[in-house]
């Protein structure tokens, strides 16, 4: 046991690339983390860690440990909790990564419910980039994904789907029309959302059970929907935004461009580096799935695809 102790202060440390922050996370003297991670250091004769008055990194070594143990310190602490009487509430810290506005806006409000729910999960959230994090200490404990998920040997779960709409300023729409079918989106400036480069893809327009697969100009692109929405706002163009804009169509800073139409459906996913998941990462996978399934967004009607003339 004393070992697998020396192991998991170590994996701590390499996380956060600090002794001090390590021994907050886990509620013990600095001193005594230290020690330990140099008794394991002793115990299988290598340096695993690169120490300097700034930061800690891991030596060549270190990272090779790194990848084994934090693995197996993970399934011990889920052995751990599955010895424990079922009934108990889970409890701990919980790293949810989210990608940018569009999930922080839908799924803040599940995220409240899931706390107000289990209130011994200490919830720490934080924001991705767009672009998918191969690389799993990025990840936190759990990270939703939208949109499709490059091979990876991450552990997706589907946890429904969502869609967005469109919106543009009014003083755009003043100076260039209001778009009165999907097929006028042609001639207007559109604002691309996507985390890759590359050629900008059709918007999938959706209306009860139809789909129009609508080429665009993407005059401006972003890879951030906060970006998005801010060039909308400042009349670049019209943008397809998922996040809660009712306030911005109170103030006049955004109005609804073809409001019988949304883009969608966009898919989400739950990731993970293993699917042996502590219990608090699994309730909170199962309450999103369940929240994101009862959510009006998330009918999935049949389709009649076709594109637009």
């Amino acid at each position: 046991m004393k070992r697998l102790h020396g192991m998991e202060l170590f994996a701590e440390v390499a996380k956060a690339h600090s002794f001090s922050r390590a021994a907050a996370a886990l509620g013990m003297p600095t001193s005594t983390v230290s020690r330990q991670v140099a008794e394991l250091e002793r115990a299988v004769g290598l340096r695993l860690l690169s120490r300097n008055t700034r930061r800690v990194e891991l030596t060549d070594a270190g990272r090779l440990y790194y990848e084994r143990c934090r693995r197996i310190v993970a399934e011990a602490e889920i052995a751990h909790e599955e010895l424990r009487d079922q009934l108990e509430i889970p409890s701990g810290p919980l790293h949810v990564q989210l990608p940018a506005a569009y999930a922080q806006d839908a799924l803040m409000p599940a995220l409240v419910a899931f706390g107000g729910r289990y209130p011994d999960i200490r919830l720490q959230l934080s924001v991705a980039g767009p672009e998918f994090a191969e690389h799993p200490p990025e990840i936190g404990d759990v990270a939703i994904r939208l949109g499709e998920l490059p091979d990876s040997s991450l552990v997706a779960r589907r946890l429904g789907a969502v869609h967005a709409s469109l919106y543009a300023s009014p003083g755009y729409l003043a100076a260039r029309g209001t778009p009165a079918s999907p097929a006028d989106l042609a001639r207007h400036d559109c604002i691309g959302l996507r985390a890759g480069g590359g050629q900008a893809a059709p918007w999938p327009l959706q209306r009860g059970r139809e789909q129009l697969l609508v080429a665009v100009e993407h005059r401006y692109g972003a890879n951030d929907a906060c970006m998005a929405r801010q060039l909308a706002v400042l009349g670049a163009g019209i943008a397809a935004l998922g996040g809660d804009e009712s306030g911005r169509l109170r103030s006049g800073e955004l109005a609804r461009v073809l409001p019988a139409w949304n883009l969608g459906p966009i898919e989400v996913h739950a990731v993970t580096e293993t699917r042996l998941l502590p219990a608090r990462t699994r309730h909170l996978i199962d309450f999103l799935a369940d929240y994101l399934d009862s959510a009006a967004h998330c009918q999935k009607p049949r389709l009649e695809v076709r594109r637009a003339a």
